[in-house]
């Protein structure tokens, strides 16, 4: 075979994990990992059975796993489901989060810990979990690495108003990312992520259904439009695959130019 024509963006025979595997941009990332070719273990707190209906239609195998990120205590029997089924585990995707909104002034213990410990704190055990995993030693006595995928949004850049754990969690996700890398990199694990930008999703439905934020959030984006949860399945596929062998610890928008406004 020349592999000078092989295609680097080729998951085949690959084992992906996407938390928050539902709906909205887990469901998108899940079915585009799948159509390149990796099998996936969906983590979220109930069935995710149109993301499996989607995937296995496809002709694709789909593992649902259901577990509450609200702790780390499932975190263990979440990566061992994905080795008893499959045999590896080759891709996370740290996608599951929550938003919880109020004035900085009235904002409460509860609601700040409610979020930092989905978005960030079982972020970095589920990403120490499975890198332990990509780093053990396969029967030729080699790690296989992997990649890791942590989904950021645009507050890891900006501040935002009335999510003050939500911006503080996604912008020490971006931070995370970077120090993962540091530390990863040299033993054949790629940590980056992806920052949406303002996406048509069910955390987004206040924002959407409130005209004044809707047409201000529209007026700054240079592609006239919310993004959709499927523009981001060719980051995702990028940055799970070789392609992106010697990417490490950047954070790439998905924005339709928000950032560059």
């Amino acid at each position: 075979m020349n592999t000078a024509f092989a295609n680097p963006f080729d998951l085949t025979g690959k084992v992906a994990m996407v938390t928050g595997s539902r709906t909205g941009l887990g469901q998108a990332i899940a079915i585009a990992l799948s159509q390149a070719g990796a099998s996936i273990v969906g983590v979220d707190r109930g069935p995710a059975d149109e993301t499996r209906t989607a995937i296995e239609a496809q002709g694709g195998a789909f593992l649902p796993v259901t577990a509450d990120l609200s702790t780390t205590a499932p975190l263990p029997a979440i990566v061992q489901s994905a080795l008893d089924r499959f045999g590896a585990l080759d891709i996370l995707v740290n996608n599951a989060g929550i938003i919880r909104r109020a004035d900085a002034l009235d904002f409460t213990e509860e609601d700040w810990d409610a979020v930092v410990d989905v978005n960030l704190k079982s972020a970095f055990f589920l990403a120490q979990a499975a890198a332990r995993t990509m780093l053990a030693a396969r029967p030729n006595g080699k790690s296989a690495g992997g990649k890791i995928i942590n989904i950021a949004s645009m507050l890891s850049f900006q501040g935002g108003i009335r999510v003050a754990s939500y911006t503080s969690a996604k912008s020490g996700l971006m931070g995370l990312t970077k120090l993962l890398a540091c530390e990863w990199a040299a033993k054949g694990i790629n940590v980056n992520a992806i920052a949406p930008g303002y996406m048509a999703t069910n955390n987004t439905a206040p924002l959407r259904a409130d005209a004044e934020r809707n047409g201000q959030i529209l007026a700054r984006i240079p592609a006239g439009r919310w993004g959709a949860p499927a523009d981001l399945g060719g980051a995702a596929v990028f940055l799970a695959s070789e392609a992106s062998a010697y990417v490490h610890g950047i954070t790439i928008p998905v924005d339709g130019g928000w950032l560059a406004r």
